[in-house]
């Protein structure tokens, strides 16, 4: 750990970070591009004065300061708002565009998804991507990468969670630049052209491939999931086996990411490894490796996580040939400086940090736990090498896994085990498939026999899937305990790396700051009440919550204890629920009264000035109730039928009475 602190990168690679961070939460938006290139001009004109005259203290501040102003500027850049021909910048309404399909999606259940580049709005230029969704049809032609499209389109808002902790969504979307949606149909576009470049090219080649795989009775998990090994195309795979992988810890096996290109490069580094006896021959080797390597990235689109991993395992390729001290740890900060200096949102991409922070653990834990024991058998020690590599990478990612995810799959090892040693081969012998199908050289035998391999992995999985009992769901981890238990595993790792008295002490410091971020958050909880009308499409869902129990007033059918929106919340939240199907009419809360006007309309109860919700599309006359009790808020809830709330919402329009529709605004919650 030491020495990687004092690799020099190191130190440059946290002030960028520090400067992404600060541009992404805090957007100085005055500061345009231009400005922030004299400034880092300025800035290294005088880093190369301070650097003649040796004044080193002052030199390490600029250098500091100067490498925060390009992460400001790498986020800048990146976002296309950033530049005035940013298509929302544009009047939008009622023209016309040209879109260029980016990329396609996962279908939902309605309509197709793509990622579309808005290059024309009015015949003029612009940039800034969207979400296209366009309705499911029979006679719909699936799109491609590369073709335009012409429409009059309405731009919309994409929707932003309607409950608390609900996956954001608008989020996610926007840290890829996409802020709007657009709908529409098959017969509201025109297909106008098509625009060459090379991922057009590449997403032909997979399509090419896909169509001579589909010529061999593959069955159609078995295609999804070598689409996913080697192509990187994850679309088709259904929901019940991505499950099952997940379920399973097996969910980075779908996904090529460094454990597919590490493999891949032990291969390469393996069947190049004759060529290194010739003059210059580990010049040529490492070249011929990441140039393969980079061929494989183009061939699996340049998604995010085949990129990450292929930069990260080129730098280790390098460091390698060069024969460099701690070439693994140096390449790591090496790449992960240079993508984010590309792509400084990859910061706050969940792949990214689970990828690095795998890898991280994998380097300086693995050791520790092979010294434990050094098996004599060959076969015995290739098995332990491969569980402390589990291992390890679970010690890296575990914290940060059980805060985005909130479960632990305690039989990862076993599928671990039973899978990694022959993933070399399934890749190996997936790319053989792929060459051979292309050229309508397979013989159907071979294609038999691997997917048969695919069906006995995807098998395996589901098996140890069904083991629901070793599954650990629900665990509560908030942000601040997730740092703290990173401090906690660092200490407990430099303890025993350095085997120092003085070490022992930060170790005893993290136990203390865990212990206090623990008991802070319980007596958070304990005073915490709230009342919250949550969304819930045609049905209701009122939880008043005292303390750290939840009561839940519903009309929801029998697996409401395993509704997403429930869990999420009580696992969050980490508090106990307790559901009554009946919604009381009334409830008191510290500073205001609350009355629940069901299918029944009864609300006069004597109360002047309380809350009303509305649910299940009472026939009142809302006129009335405003004369008679004069709510200070009117709340409508999803149960509600969508002509009453337009209706409900022009009266009280009129009257003057604030109104509020959860399927617009979200949850209604009182603290």
């Amino acid at each position: 750990m030491k020495k990687l602190l004092n690799y020099k990168p190191t130190f440059l690679l946290f002030s960028l970070i520090l400067g992404i961070i600060l541009q992404f939460y805090f957007p100085y938006s005055r500061l345009n591009i231009l400005s922030l290139f004299s400034i880092l001009i300025v800035f290294s004109i005088v880093l190369f004065l301070l650097k003649h005259f040796k004044l080193k203290k002052s030199f390490t501040l600029i250098v500091t300061i100067t490498f925060v102003l390009i992460g400001i500027s790498a986020v800048k850049i990146q976002n296309p708002k950033s530049y005035s021909n940013f298509y929302f910048n544009k009047n939008i309404e009622n023209k016309s565009v040209i879109l260029e399909i980016q990329k396609v999606l996962k279908p939902g259940n309605y309509y197709t998804k793509h990622v579309a580049k808005v290059i024309q709005v009015n015949n003029k230029e612009t940039q800034g991507k969207i979400l296209l969704n366009i309705k499911k049809e029979d006679t719909l032609t699936p799109l491609k990468v590369g073709q335009l499209l012409y429409l009059a389109p309405n731009f919309k808002e994409l929707i932003p969670p309607l409950n608390p902790h609900q996956f954001d969504y608008k989020n996610y979307l926007a840290k890829q630049h996409i802020y709007h949606q657009i709908f529409t149909e098959d017969n509201q576009y025109k297909i106008v052209g098509y625009n060459h470049s090379v991922f057009s090219y590449i997403a032909e080649i997979r399509n090419t491939i896909q169509f001579s795989l589909k010529q061999y009775h593959f069955s159609k998990n078995e295609l999804a999931v070598i689409n996913a090994l080697l192509l990187g195309q994850r679309q088709d795979i259904s929901k019940e086996l991505l499950q099952d992988y997940t379920n399973a810890g097996a969910i980075h096996i779908l996904a090529i990411s460094g454990l597919h290109i590490g493999i891949i490069l032990l291969i390469l580094s393996y069947l190049f490894k004759p060529l290194e006896k010739l003059p210059r021959g580990k010049i040529i080797s490492t070249f011929l490796i990441v140039f393969l390597l980079w061929l494989f990235a183009l061939l699996a689109g340049l998604n995010a996580s085949v990129v990450r991993a292929v930069t990260m395992f080129t730098f280790v390729a390098i460091g390698q040939s060069f024969q460099q001290k701690q070439p693994i740890e140096h390449s790591l900060v090496t790449s992960m400086f240079i993508l984010l200096l590309v792509n400084p949102i990859f910061l706050f991409d969940v792949g990214f940090q689970l990828s690095y922070l795998a890898v991280f653990g994998i380097v300086w834990t693995r050791p520790l736990l092979y010294n434990l024991w050094k098996p004599k058998w060959k076969i015995i020690d290739k098995f332990w090498q491969l569980l402390t590599v589990s291992i390890a990478a679970q010690a890296g990612i575990l914290p940060i896994s059980l805060y985005y995810f909130h479960q632990f799959p305690s039989l990862f090892i076993f599928s671990n085990l039973l899978i990694i040693p022959f993933l070399g081969g399934i890749l190996i012998g997936g790319i053989l498939i792929i060459l051979l199908a292309i050229t309508n050289l397979l013989p159907q035998f071979l294609a038999n026999i691997y997917g048969f391999v695919i069906y006995l992995m995807n098998s395996t999985v589901n098996f140890i899937a069904k083991k629901e009992d070793f599954l650990l769901k629900e665990i509560p981890m908030s942000f601040i305990e997730m740092i703290a238990w990173y401090l906690v595993i660092i200490s407990i790792i430099q303890l025993v790396t350095t085997k120092r008295i003085k070490q022992f002490s930060f170790v005893l410091l993290s136990i203390i700051c865990l212990q206090v971020v623990l008991i802070s958050e319980k007596n958070l909880r304990k005073k915490k009440s709230e009342f919250i009308v949550f969304h819930k499409s045609r049905k209701t869902l009122i939880g008043n919550r005292i303390s750290s129990r939840i009561d839940l007033f519903h009309n929801l059918d029998k697996s409401i204890t395993t509704d997403k929106l429930i869990v999420s919340y009580r696992t969050n939240e980490n508090v106990t629920t307790h559901f009554t199907e009946r919604t009381p009419n009334i409830f008191f809360l510290k500073k205001d009264t609350i009355i629940a006007v069901d299918s029944l309309g009864v609300y006069n109860f004597g109360i002047q000035n309380p809350i009303v919700v509305l649910q299940h599309s009472p026939k009142i006359n809302l006129n009335r109730l405003l004369r008679t009790i004069s709510p200070k808020k009117i709340i409508a809830d999803g149960s509600n039928y969508k002509s009453y709330i337009n209706r409900w919402e022009s009266t009280c329009k009129k009257q003057q009475t604030p109104f509020y529709y959860t399927g617009q605004n979200g949850a209604f919650v009182i603290y």
